[in-house]
């Protein structure tokens, strides 16, 4: 198992408009848990052998995750792709380009 760390370009300052799609799409990924308080999770909690979890930080949603590499990057791309459907604009790294939109 690998930790990974990953930050895309949805901002803190769009929560209001985008909480309810947020939602839906995390209830949609593979290995939804729920929210812990306030936290939500896939697959186990903190400390748990494989665990996705998400924040919304001032750089963007951030998450951390410890799971096989592949299986990573297919739950990663999955959501990446599907936000990218339900808000409207290309969901990626801004590390990678990726711009928060105006």
């Amino acid at each position: 198992m690998t930790s990974f760390n990953v930050n895309l370009n949805i901002h803190y300052s769009q929560i209001d408009q985008y909480s309810h799609i947020l939602s839906k799409l995390y209830r949609e990924m593979d290995g939804w848990i729920g929210y812990i308080q306030g936290i939500p999770y896939w697959y186990g909690y903190d400390g748990d052998e494989k665990t996705v979890s998400a924040s919304l930080e001032p750089s963007g949603l951030l998450f951390y995750a410890v799971m096989e590499e592949t299986k990573w990057l297919n739950w990663i791309n999955k959501f990446k792709k599907r936000a990218t459907e339900l808000m409207g604009y290309e969901i990626g790294e801004p590390e990678d380009g990726f711009e928060f939109p105006l």
